[in-house]
């Protein structure tokens, strides 16, 4: 009698499993089908840039595809590292404090709005401390300062001139008291290039 190989036993118990096996299905062609249009859509969107969870999902949602087939892949996405709110979160901070002058306070309010959660959120706004913060509120003061081209002529309008720097950092999202301070700095020294 032949003795049994290690290979030999796992064929046998592979082929105990097969007829052993009581209804269902090992692989449901129409659940992938279902979960393939999903995933198309999904990776098209992530293609164009990336999004936090719940983003893509209201968007998916939007498109009219079914919450639960979403939820199994947007999971399925976020096994492979597809989709990971820590990763957008900090990469949306960089950027955009970067690139477009949002104060910590604006990027969080983003990043709320986007469904982030607290924690994410806490860690990638680590990255603006307060010096970057005040240096990113000059860049953006100074180039709405550009945009004045004459010395004003009275009070009235050097606090229209004001208005409009101390608007721009208002708009990021930069507090009253470092908007004016900063807004008055910059443009007095703007006034002072056009005088000479």
């Amino acid at each position: 009698m032949r003795t049994m190989t290690p290979k030999d036993e796992r064929i046998e118990a592979l082929r105990a499993a097969v007829e052993n096996f009581q209804g269902g299905t090992i692989f449901d062609a129409e659940a992938e089908e279902a979960k393939a249009a999903v995933r198309k859509r999904a990776l098209g969107l992530l293609d164009q840039r990336a999004r936090s969870r719940h983003e893509l999902r209201g968007r998916l949602v939007d498109a009219e595809f079914d919450p639960q087939v979403i939820d199994e892949v947007l999971a399925d996405l976020e096994r492979a590292h597809l989709l990971d709110d820590a990763h957008f979160a900090s990469e949306w901070v960089r950027q955009r404090h970067a690139r477009r002058g949002k104060s910590a306070w604006a990027l969080d309010r983003e990043l709320k709005d986007k469904g982030v959660g607290e924690s994410d959120r806490r860690a990638a706004l680590e990255q603006v401390d307060s010096a970057s913060e005040e240096e990113t509120a000059f860049q953006v003061a100074r180039k709405k300062a550009r945009s004045e081209k004459h010395v004003p002529e009275d009070r009235a309008e050097y606090d229209k001139a004001l208005r409009r720097v101390v608007g721009a950092l208002a708009r990021r999202g930069f507090s009253s008291e470092m908007s004016m301070r900063i807004g008055r700095k910059v443009l007095d020294e703007r006034i002072a290039d056009l005088e000479e």
